[in-house]
């Protein structure tokens, strides 16, 4: 391990992740999105912009039939990702590319994944203040990639009826739906996920379907803590399972 990484868990201590000390780390809203995500029937996952590769090595326990992609601009985080990838004895299933998928064209064959996901940068250019930690800064801020960057690409890579998910600040969840719908991703399945149970919704998980229908389902909000600030039981189980 390299001096400045850590090694934690996930899923109870089922699945081990190297992330940096003092850069970008696994959030609540990366294994959101893992168990929002329906991959029961997907064969080929690409997940965009996979940093560390937790959201990757999730699935990959998860699902345990799926090959799993994950492309990443950092090469530091990619080699996080690939040592992560061995540690856990997933190199059959598990691949971490270094790449911009701002020219995903030169990655990836058209219509190549059966399901796409990704948390992308969060805080557009001009909002908020730019975090000095490299890591930090290209995870969360559009510098190195917008939201419409990330759509093109799952909107490329996804085959016909090919499923999108993605999770979002919830206050940008319109530029989400909207740019979706704009790359040909029916918006089908919508989460919000809240801090406690009559707060604003922080969150917004979102599942697409590439070329599908016109009809959105809202599922029951996610709420994360009760009144007593404890993780909810649905909380626990997600993140314990």
């Amino acid at each position: 391990m390299e001096a400045d990484d850590t090694l934690d868990t996930l899923f109870h201590g089922k699945l081990a992740i190297f992330q940096g000390a003092k850069g970008y780390r696994v959030a609540l809203d990366s294994i959101l999105l893992a168990r929002f995500a329906k991959a029961g029937g997907a064969k080929r996952i690409l997940d965009l912009g996979c940093g560390n590769g937790a959201i990757a090595l999730m699935l990959a326990t998860l699902h345990p039939a799926a090959r799993i992609v994950g492309i990443e601009i950092q090469a530091q985080m990619v080699e996080r990702a690939r040592r992560s990838v061995s540690l856990n004895r997933f190199d059959q299933r598990v691949e971490v590319r270094q790449g911009d998928i701002g020219v995903i064209e030169t990655h990836f064959e058209a219509e190549s994944f059966d399901l796409v996901v990704t948390n992308p940068p969060y805080r557009a250019p001009g909002s908020g203040r730019i975090n000095p930690d490299v890591e930090k800064q290209i995870a969360r801020h559009e510098v190195r990639g917008k939201l419409m960057d990330f759509l093109r690409a799952a909107a490329y890579v996804l085959c016909k009826d090919g499923i999108f998910a993605g999770v979002f600040p919830a206050p940008r969840s319109v530029d989400l739906l909207a740019g979706m719908r704009e790359h040909g991703i029916e918006p089908k399945r919508l989460r919000w996920v809240h801090s406690l149970v009559n707060d604003p919704a922080s969150l917004v998980l979102v599942e697409g379907v590439k070329a599908g229908g016109v009809q959105l389902r809202v599922m029951p909000p996610q709420i994360i803590y009760t009144r007593e600030r404890k993780y909810t039981s649905e909380l626990i189980a997600i993140l314990n399972d």
